[in-house]
This record gives C-alpha cells, structure tokens and sequence, in this order.
C-alpha cells in the first residue's frame, strides 16, 4: 500500500476527507493512521465525510481499523491504523435481486 495518510487531532476532517475521497477514486485502497483519541475522532468524521462525496458517483469506501506500533521520534507510539478499500455503491433492486436469486437456491423455497 502506497499512500497512507497521518491524521492528527487538529487535522480538519473535511480536507482529509477531499484527500481520502481523490485517493479512492484513483488507487482504490489507502491507509489512515492516527494517534491519540482526537486524531481517531478526526479521522472517523472524515471518513464520514468522505462516505458523501463517494456517494454521488456510485462509490462507497471500507474501513478496517487496527492497532499498530509505531515509531515516532525515536518512541514507539500506538496508533489505529485504518485500511480503507474503495467499495461500489449497489442499488436497492440489485440487492433485492440478489436476495431473491439466494432464495430460489435454497431447496424447499
């Protein structure tokens, strides 16, 4: 994974949301870390954020938080770590269809 953005607590979420959202569109997958629990909240808002400027181009996005170790200054600091995979939208006949198809699979429906 190439691109891996550092969110702090000052961080604004609707900037790392243009530059989460720009980065799905082209690479599809991105990592986000950040330490301490504002910088986590930053980053949750964001991805929020993101989620809607996705939207209207059929995209939504995933993301997959884990703790990490990182070395910081010469001190390991813990961080959340958060995998974000580009995810395309699916409308709500596609989904109904694809419920009905699993049904009709199913012996004694």
């Amino acid at each position: 994974m190439d691109e891996t953005l550092r969110v702090s607590g000052t961080s604004r979420p609707n900037a790392v949301a243009g530059a989460i959202a720009a980065l799905i569109r082209t690479t599809g997958t991105l990592e986000i870390q950040a330490i301490g629990p504002s910088a986590v909240n930053q980053t949750v808002k964001a991805l929020a954020i993101a989620r809607g400027y996705l939207h209207g181009e059929g995209l939504d996005l995933s993301a997959q938080p884990a703790f990490v170790k990182l070395d910081v200054a010469e001190e390991e600091r813990t961080a959340v770590r958060f995998l974000v995979r580009r995810e395309t939208l699916r409308s709500a006949k596609t989904v109904a269809l694809a419920t009905l198809d699993k049904a009709k699979s199913v012996p004694g429906l």
